[in-house]
C-alpha cells in the first residue's frame, strides 16, 4: 500500500531524481536546469508549516511527490496556491499522481486555503485530464511565452476552488496541524 507523509529535507535527493527527467527531457517543468539537491532541500524547507510538501512511498521509496507554494507574494494572495505533482516515470499511469493530487488538495482545504491554481506548458492532455477530473477547471492562458526544447509552447491556467466563494475566510492553519489527509 502507498504511503502518504510530510515531505522532510532527507527527501531531496529521491526528490530531485524523481523532477529531473521532468527538466531535462520534456515541456513539463518550466525550469531549464535540474536542481540540485541542496536547492530542493531549500525548496522543502522553505514552505515552512504552510505550504505542504508530500511524499507518496512504498517500503520506504519515494514514488512521487506534490507540493503548493504561494500563488502570488503578499497577504492579499495567502488563501491561494499553486499545486504541482509529479511521479517517477516508471509510475506514471499508474494512479500515484491522482492519489498525491487528492490528498494535497484536501490537507489544503482543511488548512483554509480557497483557491488552488495550477499552470501547465500547453499542450499536455495527460495532465489537463488529470487536474480536470480533480475538479479543477481552465482558467485562461498565456499564448507563446514559454520557448524551451526550440519552440514556443503556451501557458494554460487551471483553477480549483477549495471553499465557498464568498464565505470570508479562516486564517491559514499551519500544515502541522492539519497533518496530511487522504480521503
Amino acid at each position: 500500500m502507498v504511503d502518504l507523509r510530510a515531505a522532510t529535507p532527507d527527501d531531496a535527493e529521491a526528490v530531485t531524481a524523481i523532477y529531473a527527467p521532468y527538466v531535462v527531457t520534456n515541456a513539463v517543468s518550466f525550469e531549464t536546469r535540474a536542481p540540485t539537491v541542496k536547492e530542493m532541500r531549500s525548496r522543502i524547507v522553505a514552505a515552512g508549516d504552510i505550504h505542504p510538501w508530500i511524499v507518496a512511498s512504498e517500503s520506504n521509496v519515494i514514488l512521487g511527490y506534490a507540493y503548493a507554494k504561494p500563488f502570488r507574494p503578499g497577504p492579499t494572495h495567502r488563501f491561494g496556491v499553486e499545486v504541482a505533482v509529479y511521479a517517477a516515470g516508471e509510475l506514471e499511469g499508474k494512479g500515484i499522481r491522482r492519489t498525491l493530487l487528492s490528498s494535497l488538495l484536501m490537507t489544503l482545504t482543511e488548512q483554509n486555503f480557497t483557491q488552488a491554481i495550477c499552470t501547465l506548458m500547453t499542450p499536455n492532455d495527460k495532465l489537463i485530464q488529470l487536474y480536470e477530473s480533480c475538479g479543477f477547471r481552465r482558467a485562461g492562458a498565456y499564448r507563446e511565452v514559454c520557448f524551451k526544447n526550440g519552440q514556443w509552447s503556451d501557458i494554460g491556467l487551471w483553477q480549483r476552488e477549495l471553499a465557498e466563494a464568498g464565505t470570508p475566510p479562516d486564517e491559514i492553519k499551519s500544515f502541522s496541524s492539519v497533518g496530511v489527509v487522504r480521503g
